[in-house]
């Protein structure tokens, strides 16, 4: 219900666009730049999705992005989520999973992902386990990763999508006024948010490489969603601009 809540919701509040890395066997220079959101995959069923995370907004437009592509993940989330009125209730009912980092149950996330996962689901993680303190709405590489994604591949074996979207922060980012300012005149604004899918990897056994080289996919995966971003805002500028004097000469 969420991730279909989400992907009717987003629409209103900006423009969603989808990207991936070509498959492997995809060479032709024209092909890779042709890479639209009708060629992007569905994400296969037991994968981890590690996605950065930049605004409050991101479940939602991950969400929907994945909703797209016809996965409904089980969504690992800090416990306090749980707390809310409503989305507490919505988050049990459909199994998503409660992270209670620095007590002593911090660890049956893990477990309770591994099972869904061996259950066929997909599971979205967010490696860097935290909000960027930047507050104005400019967009940040991810930050470190924690250990959890290395040790949950590692114990059962799940391919690693990496995620990467650009452009919530223009929904919410900086204090309470200005996140609930951004979410007022969204629908008047209608931001382009960017999703973007890199090719699926299997993380190595050691931990420390596994995050690196996980961090190193969803930063690069995270790149190309700017570049789309940055590039459709300039053609909504051009729009905005209109007609230039070569195109009104008689």
């Amino acid at each position: 219900m969420l991730s279909r809540t989400a992907a009717l919701l987003l629409p209103v509040f900006g423009r969603l666009r989808i990207t991936a890395d070509p498959a492997p066997e995809v060479t032709d220079p024209a092909s890779r730049a042709a890479e639209t959101a009708d060629t992007v995959p569905t994400v296969a069923p037991g994968s981890i999705v590690a996605a950065n995370h930049t605004s409050l907004a991101d479940p939602v437009v991950v969400l929907a992005a994945l909703h797209r592509l016809g996965a409904r993940p089980v969504v690992l989330a800090t416990a306090g989520l749980w707390r809310i009125p409503v989305l507490g209730t919505l988050l049990r009912h459909e199994g998503h999973i409660a992270v209670r980092r620095g007590t002593a149950r911090a660890a049956e996330s893990l477990d309770a992902a591994a099972e869904a996962l061996a259950a066929g689901r997909v599971v979205l993680i967010y490696g860097e386990g935290g909000l960027p303190r930047r507050r104005d709405s400019g967009e940040l590489p991810p930050g470190p990763f924690r250990s959890g994604l290395a040790r949950l591949a590692h114990a059962t074996g799940a391919p690693v999508v990496p995620l990467g979207q650009a452009g919530s922060r223009r929904l919410t980012s900086g204090g309470t006024a200005k996140q609930l300012a951004g979410l007022a005149t969204a629908p008047v604004r209608r931001p382009g948010l960017y999703v973007h899918l890199g090719t699926p990897l299997r993380l190595p056994a050691d931990t420390a490489e596994a995050t690196a080289r996980a961090h190193h996919a969803v930063t690069a995966a995270w790149a190309a969603a700017s570049r789309h971003a940055a590039s459709g805002d300039a053609a909504g500028r051009r729009t905005a601009a209109g007609p230039g004097p070569e195109s009104i000469r008689p």
